[in-house]
């Protein structure tokens, strides 16, 4: 028997999904179509229904790379990666109880802000 799970955007996805949304609105009333932004929003909304059907279809990262700052602030005992368009990323962890599993997106970053996060590049 599958739990039902749901996807929930926290804190700063939340803040970036809603500006995303307020962008492409007001691109699509310039009459512009398939801007980047769009791809992007597209892709958020896709990976958020693949997650919803599977809680576990992103890439696990190793507890080790999860930043201090995830734990400390959500508790996060594990973290997932989904690859979005245009290099971007977004990054949940999972919980559950015996009811249902919840995924928190707790970011969503371009690239350069990922490397900066997880320390790959320092500049």
């Amino acid at each position: 028997m599958n739990k039902p799970s749901r996807v929930i955007l926290l804190d700063e996805a939340d803040f970036e999904y809603k500006k995303l949304n307020e962008i492409v609105g007001q691109q699509i009333k310039e009459g512009k179509d398939n801007t980047e932004e769009m791809q992007l929003l597209r892709s958020i909304r896709q990976k958020t229904e693949l997650i919803k059907a599977n809680p576990f279809y992103g890439d696990n990262l190793s507890k080790a790379l999860i930043p201090k700052e995830y734990v400390a602030k959500y508790n996060a005992k594990n973290l997932w990666r989904v690859e979005l368009t245009n290099y971007w990323r977004m990054l949940y962890t999972v919980k559950g109880d015996q009811v249902e599993i919840i995924c928190f997106v707790l970011d969503i970053l371009d690239h350069k802000e990922y490397d900066k996060k997880f320390g790959y590049r320092k500049k």
